[in-house]
């Protein structure tokens, strides 16, 4: 009587491998579409919160941060709408708004090294929770440190100032705490912070100084590329990719281009490729 053999044969194995590798090249694309989904879905919720924070700034200080990038030699140089956003905000030093703020990156007036009692209580509270901020550093803080957005301390920008990062991680950053102990987070590429100039009313003029939206606002940061590889975002050679992204196709006609929130501010984060300009930019309209 013959034993009749157990097992698997190499055909049966073969298209259970098969089968196995089908179903992971299904699931893994449907998963990543998911995080994508989700972690958008998070995006959006920060940018709303920052619209809440931004409105309780408008009502206490009766207008909406500037968002003005001054160009060399003017006062305040390399300190344009991300980082005013922050100041707003957060302060400038992350220690709450002052409401005489110059809005300037060189002064010390209302922002000293080490601001006494009197100077803090002048300050309002911070409109958004510092925890959840996701504020940091543009510039490192000492060479050899790896605290900041943008590794070379002598770019061309306000190094010692903070931005407001949008959710996507682009780059580990580590701070060091009061008490020595090393902390590692995870940063997301600055949001973009633009103010609308009332006093013009339309995006068709050439010169971007006399349209609602100026995207030199935030030219300087732009200049400083994606953080984690230098690659240039598309608005650098191309600013006519911003106002096409913010204009309004509803409020638009054949002799005006009209932007979307045409009287307050717009943000924008850069998405999961960390380049402003892209089809995965998001913004708050």
């Amino acid at each position: 009587m013959k034993r009749k053999k157990s097992g698997f044969t190499m055909v049966e194995i073969l298209a259970v491998v098969g089968i196995i590798a089908i179903l992971v090249g299904v699931l893994i694309p449907a998963l990543t579409m998911v995080r994508n989904m989700a972690r958008r879905t998070q995006q959006r919720a920060q940018l709303t919160t920052i619209d809440l924070a931004l409105t309780a700034f408008r009502n206490d200080q009766g207008h909406y941060p500037p968002s003005d990038w001054p160009l060399p030699p003017d006062p305040g140089d390399n300190y344009g709408g991300a980082q005013k956003l922050a100041e707003a905000l957060l302060g400038r030093d992350l220690l709450g708004f002052h409401p005489d703020s110059d809005w300037d990156a060189t002064s010390t007036t209302y922002y000293p090294a080490n601001p006494d009692d009197d100077n803090l209580n002048d300050r309002t509270e911070m409109y958004l929770e510092l925890t959840t901020a996701n504020a940091f550093r543009l510039g490192i803080s000492a060479p050899g440190r790896r605290d900041g957005l943008f590794d070379d301390p002598t770019a061309p920008l306000a190094e010692d100032t903070f931005v407001i990062c949008d959710v996507f991680s682009a780059k580990r950053i580590t701070i060091s705490t009061p008490s020595g102990r090393t902390v590692n987070f995870n940063a997301g590429t600055p949001i973009l912070y633009y103010r609308a100039n009332t006093s013009y009313n339309d995006m068709d003029d050439g010169q971007w100084e006399q349209r609602i939206y100026n995207i030199a606002d935030n030219f300087g940061l732009i200049g400083l590329r994606r953080m984690t590889d230098g690659q240039p975002h598309p608005y650098e050679f191309d600013p006519e990719i911003f106002y096409e992204a913010i204009t309004d196709p509803r409020a638009s006609t054949n002799n005006i281009t009209r932007p979307y929130r045409p009287d307050s501010y717009i943000l924008i984060s850069a998405g999961a490729d960390g380049l402003y300009g892209t089809n995965d930019d998001i913004y708050n309209f």
